[in-house]
This record gives structure tokens, sequence and C-alpha cells, in this order.
């Protein structure tokens, strides 16, 4: 049978499969030959099989699905854990924004703040993907979500000042935006060894639902926060948050990664672009996710600009509320898809569908102009922007091994998180020129160019190329 991480084994093929593997053991050699009063090893595979009753329902688990990940307990602990530190995140950032502009009455302040929060991403994924690659990622997890708490209660005692400085916060965000770089690509690379190879398809699907989730409740409940007990306890609620996903990795122990870093630390640093250049496939990845990030992403920055000049609805109104949450939901609806019914099929080419139907559901969207229709639009948006993005990583992270893992994850967290700021900065002024449906229509075509760009198909299918072996 086959070890969870953590230590306890994966049932997969419920009560037969369990006693015909003791038999195949030797146990029978303690029971009854000839059908008398059961024996230990008897008593043993009646427990067992109750077990497999009460836990599974004596249902098989498709393999590669989000059931199947989350049979794994430390799997469960952690997407738990992550979960609720990401509901606390969203919480403040969304709000963080909202304070700032009532602060300064700036947008240009509010978006300073956004790019404290983002910039360090774009700058500083390759030296976190290198510290994710040289020491424990378990210990690395935990030193900066301890970090990024005491980040938040530095942020919540500068709002409750009797002058709050716009400088010291703008600190404290890029404090916790440095944290975040080194976060995001060591959790992404820890992710595959809490689940075995064949379930990494449904443990990606349910880490993007995890983001996506935590991006609908995080910011309704630090809305209610803000407005019942004040800003400054929506900043203390995130800091309390990370004592989740702290607590969980606490708990739990994980393989050892042996470091694929050399001596040479800038060299190594960089190993992950060499990866990317030998490995087609994953170099398909990385690009794809620039260009979708850059042309086609900023759809979800512009919301405000599109429900305003195209549908004519307020951004604080409970309508533009519903249209964002719809977004949200076809996120996560897209996201769990690839761990669901999606399971099992060939994702190189989920891609690509996925890609086109972004394309198609984007221009039925940007050329809308009453409100009900827009509702379903959004809703597809959301749902094959998430399908594309799950797939992709899904794709990328079967090619990787465990000692560039984290440097070549924290390329994608650059082309992923790190790009979209760039593309809303350029979409925002190009919007101001020629309109936001223009823009989005570029988006559009852009994603259905990716189509024929994006064949993410192994050439090497029957004997896998490991240029990672190279690196020293």
């Amino acid at each position: 049978m086959p070890t969870r991480p953590g230590g306890r084994r994966h049932r997969s093929g419920g009560r037969h499969h369990r006693s015909q593997a003791g038999r195949e053991t030797g146990d029978s050699a303690e029971s009854d030959p000839v059908g008398g009063e059961p024996g230990p090893a008897d008593n043993h595979l009646i427990a067992a099989d109750v077990e497999d009753a009460l836990v599974d329902g004596d249902r098989t688990i498709r393999v590669g699905t989000a059931g199947a990940a989350l049979r794994y307990p430390v799997f469960r602990r952690v997407f738990l854990g992550a979960l609720l530190s990401n509901i606390g995140s969203w919480m403040q950032n969304v709000i963080l924004g909202a304070f700032v502009y009532s602060l300064t009455r700036s947008s240009t302040d509010v978006g300073l703040v956004s790019l404290a929060q983002l910039g360090p991403a774009l700058l500083l994924s390759l030296p976190g993907g290198a510290i994710a690659d040289r020491f424990d990622r378990r210990r690395v997890l935990i030193v900066v979500s301890i970090e990024q708490a005491l980040g938040a209660l530095a942020i919540a005692w500068i709002a409750i000042s009797h002058r709050p400085s716009l400088s010291l916060l703008l600190l404290a965000v890029v404090a916790m935006g440095i944290g975040q770089a080194v976060y995001a690509p060591t959790f992404s690379a820890v992710v595959p060894n809490l689940v075995e190879p064949k379930d990494l398809a449904g443990a990606i699907s349910l880490n993007s639902v995890n983001m996506n989730l935590s991006r609908v409740i995080g910011p309704a409940i630090g809305g209610i926060l803000y407005a019942q007990i004040g800003v400054a306890w929506v900043f203390v609620g995130n800091s309390v948050s990370y004592l989740f996903i702290i607590a969980a990795l606490w708990t739990v122990r994980l393989p050892r990664v042996r470091s694929g870093l050399s001596g040479r630390r800038f060299r190594g640093m960089i190993d992950g672009v060499r990866f990317a250049r030998q490995d087609r496939p994953v170099g398909r990845c990385l690009t794809t996710m620039v260009l979708f990030s850059f042309f086609c992403l900023p759809v979800a920055i512009l919301m405000p600009v599109l429900a305003q000049s195209n549908l004519h609805l307020n951004d604080r109104s409970s309508a533009y509320g519903f249209l964002y949450a719809s977004f949200g939901a076809g996120a996560v609806a897209g996201a769990l898809s690839i761990g669901t019914f999606l399971a099992g099929h060939d994702l190189a080419k989920v891609v690509r569908y996925a890609l086109a139907g972004f394309g198609l559901a984007l221009a039925a969207f940007s050329l809308l102009r009453i409100a009900a229709p827009a509702f379903p639009a959004v809703f597809l948006v959301g749902y094959f922007y998430f399908a594309t993005v799950t797939s992709m990583s899904t794709v990328l992270q079967q090619r990787l091994t465990d000692e560039v893992r984290g440097r070549v994850m924290a390329l994608w967290v650059m082309a992923f998180g790190g790009t979209v700021p760039l593309g809303a900065l350029a979409a925002g002024w190009l919007s101001d020129q020629v309109g936001i449906t223009t823009v989005l229509l570029i988006g559009a075509g852009a994603a259905v160019g990716l189509v024929v760009f994006t064949n993410l198909s192994d050439p090497d299918a029957d004997v896998r190329s490991t240029p990672s072996a190279s690196i020293a």
C-alpha cells in the first residue's frame, strides 16, 4: 500500500483490496483455516473494513480528483489552515485600499499601496524560490507567516494612531509583501509533497479553489468588521488568521528535499530560468502566463470601470457586489472543475480549450450594455480564467522535480501575480484613450491567439527529459 505523507496508508481499493492485500502478505496464517472463530488478522481486517465504511463510505474515489486529495490528512490540515489565513489576507487587502483613500482622498496613494503589496512578488520571487530550494520549506513558511502576522499588527497600530503616517503604512505593507514573495513560491513547492503524484491535479485544483474562496469570503467579512468595529480590528483579524497556517504547519512533518542549489548563489538562483529554457512545456507555461496576465487579466482590476461605463452600475451598489461575486464564483467553479469532472483528461489540451472559452466569454462580456446578462457572462469569464490557470499550473508542477521546484514556481508567481499590476497600469492608460471595451476586446483576441501558441504537449512523452539533472 502506498504511504501517505504523514505516515498513514492511502485507501484506494475498498474492503476487498484491503483484505486481499492482507492475505498476500501472509496475514491469513493467523486466521482459522476452516472458517471458525476469527483470528487476530481477521479482527484487524474487520476493524479496517469498518473504518473504511465510516470514513470513505465504501466508495472508490477517482485518482487525481479533489476528493482524492482531501483523503490525505496532512493535505486537509494545511489546506484548511491556508484557507483561513487567506481569508484574513483578503479582509486586509480590500479594506486597506479603502482606508488609505479615506485618509488621503488620492487614487495615486491607493495605487502606491497596491504597488507596495504586489511589487515584491515581481522583484523578489526569484530569491524567494531560491530560499525555498535551499532551506527547510516548512520552517520557511512558519517564519514568513510570523513576519506577516507582525506586519499586520504594525498596520493596525498605525491605523489607530492619532495621525496615521502613510510612509510608515507603506513600509509595513512592503514588509508584508516581501514575506509574501518568499511564502508564495515556497507554498507552491510544498503542495506536491502533501499528496502522491497521481493525486497532484486534485491538490492543485483545491489550492486554486482556496485562493478564490478566500477572495469571496474575506472581503465580505472585512466589510462587516470595518463598518461595525473599525478598520484597525480588520488588520488585527488578519494577524490572528496567520495563526491557523502556522499551527497547521507546526503539527505536520514534510519530506526533506535535497537542495538543488549550487555553491554559486546567484547562478543557483537563476537555475529555474535555465530549466524553463531547456524544458519546452515549462517554458511555454511560463510564457503563456506572462502574456495572459498582461493582456487578459486586467479585467479583474478594471471591473469597476466596465461596470460604470458599460453597465451603468455604481461600484458601491449591491448589484456591483453581485457582479464581482459572480466573477469569483466562476473562478471557484473553474478551479474545482480541474479536480473533478476534468480529472484524468489531458490538461495540455484543456488549457487550449479554456483559453478559447475565456476569449469568447470576455468578448461577449465587454460588448454588453445591460446588466442582466452580464452576470452569467462574467461567471463564464471567471470560470475559464481559473480553468486556464489551474490546468497550466498542474501541467507545470507535473514537469518539475523537487530540487528545482521552488525556483521554477518563483517564476510562476512572477508571471501570474507580478505581471498583473503592470498590465493593469497599461490597460488603465489605454482605457482612458480608447475606452474599456476596446481594451477588453484586445485581451479577448490575445487569449484566442494564445490557443495557437500554447502547445504544452510533451515532445518526449515516452522518454521524459530531465534537464534538472544538469543543475548541480
